[in-house]
């Protein structure tokens, strides 16, 4: 029986168990750091998703320990010897721990992503020459991280060493080839099915969308789920696939995926200057914030506060993503960010109709400018896609004593490059404005400390710093003979650190500050629109206030023309979210996970199986039919 290799299968299991039981302990820190934005009400609650979240373990351990199993069960006369057991124990330790390190990652990256680690951060990367930088940033303000992950790898060690392999020679080596080959196939047909999530051939492996089955509210399927799982099951997929639900002539009718808006007597046409602003959430507007009963509000934004008692505000605005690249997508082309990014899918490098494709049309000067690095976050390629003539860039502004050390030039000098390099432009122009200083690590230059005042989340003084530097171009594109003319929008690219717990609700993570202002009377750019909006709105109103009076291609609506537009407001966290008229509709892409009401932000009372009225069923139609027409147009390369 020796031959039989007991010893080696049970130290095995026992090894592979260690990988369970520190991923839960990874699993409950990863809670705890983040309890303020998932809430679990009972000890119980927090039993049974990490039960649950057994299954995703086992794929991403599997995933990971494969070949250490395969060389723990191959017929080798050498398995027991100490140097190869020395070998597996090297091998186990630098592969469990580069997976293991991905889970402490995401104590700090959810708070900024509010989404477990992708692939999608591989194509944020590739684009970046600063991520070695970032990270040691980013484990110097996180010491605590560190520190959790090496006491754990350390007890994960020692709790290997207890259990060894004692070294014997092989007697009969037929029977042990036998057994051996026996054994591996067994053990294999258990690990294909770990990592499938069960053996029946007529389900699919399970991947993300599947945590939200077992859980109340959709936050906690980060909680089930792990980062390895989510890395490894995101890379190399293609979420996009066209699916069919209705009609073409249903989508044409209610969906409208083209529209028209006639404006007659525009006179000289307006330039149009974009800011999209980096990180700047809702919550730190007091503008935005007026009816919130937040008590003892506190805003860090008074200059965008002061210009939107002139200006047209939207106050119930979302965005449609939840990176820059989505940000600049949805904005410009209003085309947001599903599951799997539009941007970095094999369909982005098509030819697409957006605000830039309509100014080339007519006659516009149009530029981009992000003082980072030129092409960090993907900006320069997409640009190039969408059609900007001009690229604007840290290289550029040719100033490297103005660079923050990390991500790009501050804002207040590039906001100046900005407006003199406008002033130098043929009118009338579209320019866009990426800002960059209201980002991780949230420095401000050394000149402006001690100016603004500290509030109690990191990013404050660096959306004090962000609102000044407009301020300030402000106040220098008031004397410039431009300036009369032209209509300047501001938004967001997506949120960042909550500080209120209005804000850590589900779709608060996706209010956004939208504004949009002209100091030309005409275009009558004043007041409050109180229904849900969009980035993806801001293309389509800037056409109708433009006077393109053509078709456009556009999921959005104009926020000022005088016809009727029902808003279907579209965004994803793991799972397609959809606000149309008084419900929000989870929707996976074949079925709905939830349905509550608009006034459930925080997604607390599931209303999916308990009410099905008319307009709960029209409503899930509508996301059905969407979905399908954005499928159908990204797919086929329709987005002209």
């Amino acid at each position: 029986m020796k031959e039989i290799r007991l010893q080696e299968i049970v130290t095995l299991f026992y090894r592979l168990f260690l990988a369970f039981f520190f991923y839960q302990i990874a699993r409950f820190l990863f809670w705890f750091f983040n309890k303020n934005l998932i809430k679990i009400d009972s000890v119980a609650d927090y039993f049974g998703i990490a039960y649950h979240g057994t299954a995703f373990d086992t794929t991403a351990i599997l995933y990971v320990n494969s070949l250490f199993i395969l060389l723990s069960l191959l017929p080798l006369v050498i398995n027991t010897k100490k140097y190869y057991q020395k070998f597996l124990f090297y091998f186990y330790f630098i592969t469990n721990g580069i997976a293991y390190s991905m889970n402490f990652g995401d104590f700090i990256y959810y708070k900024f992503s509010q989404a477990r680690l992708t692939s999608a951060a591989l194509n944020v990367a590739q684009n970046e020459n600063n991520i070695g930088k970032i990270f040691f940033v980013s484990v110097l303000e996180h010491p605590f991280v560190i520190v959790c992950f090496l006491v754990l790898m350390t007890l994960w060690v020692f709790l290997y060493k207890k259990v060894k392999i004692t070294e014997r020679a092989v007697g009969n080596k037929l029977i042990y080839f036998i057994s051996s080959v026996v054994t591996l196939c067994l053990v294999a047909t258990l690990v294909v099915g770990g990592i499938r999530g069960d053996f029946r051939h007529s389900t699919r492996p399970i991947n993300l969308v599947d945590a939200n089955r077992y859980v109340k509210n959709p936050l906690q399927a980060n909680v089930v789920l792990n980062s390895v799982f989510s890395f490894f099951r995101t890379l190399n997929t293609n979420n996009f696939k066209e699916v069919h639900f209705v009609d073409e002539k249903y989508i044409e009718e209610n969906i409208k995926p083209y529209k028209i808006y006639e404006r007659d007597n525009v006179g000289p046409k307006p330039n149009i200057v974009i800011f999209i602003l980096e990180s700047f959430g809702k919550e730190y507007s007091g503008a935005l914030n007026k009816n919130t009963d937040i008590k003892n509000f506190v805003s860090y934004t008074p200059f965008f506060d002061s210009l939107a008692t002139q200006s047209l505000i939207a106050t119930n605005a979302f965005a449609n993503g939840r990176q820059s690249i989505h940000g600049m997508s949805s904005v410009l082309a209003g085309i947001p960010s599903l599951k799997d990014a539009f941007t970095s899918s094999p369909y982005s490098n098509q030819k697409i109709q957006s605000i830039v494709s309509v100014s080339n049309e007519m006659g516009y000067d149009t530029s981009f400018f992000h003082g980072a690095p030129n092409g960090s976050m993907g900006f320069l390629g997409f640009g190039n896609i969408l059609g900007f003539k001009n690229y604007y860039g840290k290289t550029e502004f040719n100033n490297d004593e103005e660079f923050d050390g990390m991500w790009g030039i501050w804002d207040e000098p590039f906001f100046h490059f900005f407006a003199q390099t406008l002033n130098q432009k043929k009118m009338p122009f579209m320019a866009t404005m990426f800002s960059v200083s209201s980002h991780h690590p949230f420095k401000i230059p050394e000149k402006y400390k001690g100016k603004f005042k500290k509030g109690p989340l990191e990013i404050h003084i660096p959306i004090e710093y962000t609102d000044y530097a407009l301020k300030k171009f402000f106040e220098t594109a008031k004397k410039m003979p431009w300036f009369e003319n032209t209509i300047f929008v501001m938004v967001a690219d997506h949120t960042n650190q909550v500080g209120y717990p209005e804000y850590e609700k589900a779709m608060n993570r996706f209010a956004i500050p939208l504004l949009f202002y002209s100091p030309n009377p005409k275009y009558n750019l004043k007041g409050e629109i109180t229904e849900p909006a969009q980035q993806m709105d801001v293309y389509p109103t800037l056409v109708d206030l433009m006077g393109y009076n053509k078709k456009i291609r556009s999921w959005g609506r104009s926020l000022v023309s005088d016809k009727k537009e029902d808003y279907i407001i579209v965004n994803s966290s793991g799972v397609e979210q959809f606000i149309i008229g008084e419900y929000i509709y989870l929707f996976n892409g074949s079925e709905f996970n939830g349905i509550y009401s608009l006034k459930d932000l925080g997604f607390e009372n599931n209303l999916l199986g308990k009410i099905n009225t008319p307009e709960i069923q029209h409503g899930k139609k509508m996301s059905k039919a969407w979905y399908q027409d954005y499928m159908n147009r990204v797919i086929n390369r329709k987005l002209n």
